[in-house]
């Protein structure tokens, strides 16, 4: 059976709840599928010692704070899977769960979404499926040969698991330094690995001061003005607590990139090797667009080109949440609040039309 509604989210994350959010404000009929069992987004599926970046205040999606976490200035992953289940509740978005969507067709003047349990078809379509399901793993040499365990950032839960073990992280972004920091703390024996000497913010630099700074660049940007660069321009690791310690005790030293992976360990270009029980792969993601195949929106790097956060050749579809290509600090709590809303008002006049 075939279910209508004005506008179909895609994913529950942070980034569909605050779509679904702004939608309401509206009065838009709207419908968000998510494929997980429970809320959370891909917050549910963390390291164990994931921390934010910034403050509970400072992480908030639009139109409620997030309550502080008692005895910590940075919560955990756990504390935003709980206020994000309690938004959802709060706002009564209508989260239809459980439900994994395959593709997304043109149907005349609209959209016609094919699901693992029936079909939806939409006046508009809002993207919000994140990347978390598409880990990315370099075509580094010798990796098929390597007979050691081999994991991404999505299967890291904690340092238990590695007891006894010579572990390389494979990473220098925040993902990489802090679970690099969590084995080293562990007191296993580490070698971290990274394509360029890390960069560090400076310590008193946190999620809010790069909040900041999206913003400028994206005032810069809807005046005509210069752009300032991404967050990346002031750094790539933010100190968190965590990886300050590890940083200041010596215990986070990269080593350059190897060269490639033998059947024990890895071997760098000069012909230095180290042994290893296990490689974590800290080398990001790529967004999770495959529903949108026959659409045949794909560019470069698989994205879709957009115009803000609105599809150029689809122009029924918006994209939300995936970096800077669909707004500054889309991928943030805080910073996907504007783009959610100018998606909401974009399809509000296209459904006028």
């Amino acid at each position: 059976m075939t279910q209508r509604t004005d506008v179909v989210v895609i994913g529950g994350g942070q980034s569909g709840l605050a779509a679904g959010y702004h939608l309401r404000r509206l009065g838009i009929e709207h419908v968000i599928l998510d494929a997980q069992a429970a809320p959370g987004g891909a917050w549910q599926h963390t390291w164990d010692s994931l921390r934010l970046f910034s403050p509970a205040q400072y992480s908030s999606l639009p139109g409620r704070l997030m309550p502080v976490q008692e005895g910590e200035l940075y919560p955990d992953a756990a504390h935003v899977v709980d206020y994000l289940a309690d938004y959802e509740k709060r706002y009564e978005l209508p989260v239809q769960r459980g439900t994994r969507v395959e593709s997304v067709h043109r149907d005349g003047p609209g959209l016609r979404v094919e699901t693992d349990s029936g079909s939806w078809t939409a006046r508009a379509v809002i993207s919000a499926t994140g990347t978390w399901t598409r880990p990315f793993l370099p075509a580094v040499p010798g990796r098929r040969d390597y007979q050691g365990l081999q994991l991404h950032t999505v299967q890291y839960r904690s340092p238990s698991e590695f007891a006894g073990q010579r572990v390389i992280v494979v990473g220098g972004g925040n993902s990489g330094t802090q679970i690099a920091a969590d084995v080293a703390h562990a007191g296993i024996d580490l070698t971290w690995v990274t394509q360029r000497p890390p960069r560090y913010l400076a310590d008193d630099i946190d999620g809010r001061a790069l909040f900041d700074h999206a913003t400028a660049r994206r005032r810069a940007l809807d005046e005509g003005r210069t752009d300032t660069g991404g967050v990346a321009s002031l750094g790539d690791i933010v100190a968190v607590p965590p990886v300050r310690a590890a940083r200041d005790a010596g215990l986070l030293t990269a080593r350059p990139m190897f060269s490639r992976l033998a059947v024990t360990g890895v071997e760098w270009a000069d012909g230095t090797t180290a042994e290893a029980d296990a490689v974590i792969w800290c080398t990001g993601f790529r967004p999770a667009l495959a529903p949108f195949a026959s659409l045949r929106l794909r560019g470069t790097r698989g994205h879709i080109a957009t115009v803000g956060i609105r599809a150029v050749d689809e122009p029924r579809l918006h994209l939300l949440g995936y970096g800077d290509w669909t707004g500054p600090a889309s991928a943030t709590l805080i910073g996907v609040g504007r783009p959610a809303r100018d998606a909401a008002r974009e399809i509000a006049g296209l459904l006028r039309a």
